[in-house]
């Protein structure tokens, strides 16, 4: 029976190409927001949506959207990568769901920390209820974290439940449910603006689409290693790779 293994070179043309296309363009849109439009009435809505929400801010809501926050604080998501690295491994026998979280967790983590060097952008002018973090607010990196980590999660759960709706739908609510609720948190919180969670939401499904099309599609990356079958007599009677047999 034959197992699946990366094709690192085909990996690394799929990754790194897109990656940096896509940190090209979260670099060059917070330096639109910071260098050209924080003047126009565009930013000022931004900033608006802001201060709208602390008007209806409660203890109930201080606490649910703390909660929620923690879920995607960076303890939280390295530690359970960290997990899910070994439980996949264990449980697929093999690295390619493994390398699939990993690659789109980091990489846009590194994104969301490259793009903060360039378009460093202030908090939104609003009481925060968290201590401000030494990254800028553009864009979100709780937000993009969130979506990389627990779509990706949904999505790998997908892929080997496909054929059970119910359970995709309800790895799919959960996937997309908490980083909205994530998303939700940091503005009302007055950490990000709604700019900066919408663009770390774009973020963070671009590195899980990266990350899929590199590591959990069967071909080109995910190579199958040929199996040799021998007849009574001993000699070889075939070749597989995947479904395909030649002789």
């Amino acid at each position: 029976m034959s197992k699946t293994s990366i094709d690192f070179k085909n990996a690394a043309r799929l990754i790194l190409l897109p990656l940096v296309l896509m940190a090209a363009l979260t670099i060059g849109v917070g330096l639109l927001i910071t260098k050209v439009l924080q003047t126009t009435t565009l930013i000022a809505n931004d900033e608006g949506v802001n201060a709208a929400m602390t008007k209806d801010r409660n203890a109930f809501w201080n606490s649910l959207t703390d909660t929620f926050t923690a879920f995607s604080d960076m303890p939280t998501i390295i530690a359970g990568t960290a997990v899910l690295i070994i439980v996949f491994r264990l449980a697929f026998k093999r690295w390619n769901e493994s390398a699939f979280l990993t690659l789109a967790v980091f990489s846009q983590s590194a994104i969301f920390l490259l793009a903060t060097v360039f378009a460093q952008r202030k908090r939104p002018e609003v009481q925060h209820l968290d201590p401000a973090p030494p990254t800028s607010s553009f864009p979100s990196g709780h937000t993009s974290a969130a979506v990389a980590f627990y779509c990706g999660l949904a999505l790998i759960l997908t892929l080997h439940t496909h054929r059970y709706k119910i359970l995709n739908v309800l790895w799919w609510a959960v996937g997309l449910g908490i980083p909205l609720m994530i998303a939700y948190s940091r503005m009302y919180r007055g950490m990000h603006h709604l700019s900066d969670v919408s663009w770390g939401f774009l973020l963070g499904l671009v590195c899980v689409a990266v990350a899929a099309n590199a590591l959990l599609r069967r071909r080109p990356i995910a190579a199958e290693r040929p199996v040799i079958t021998r007849d009574t007599a001993g000699n070889d009677a075939g070749r597989t790779s995947g479904n395909r047999v030649t002789t």
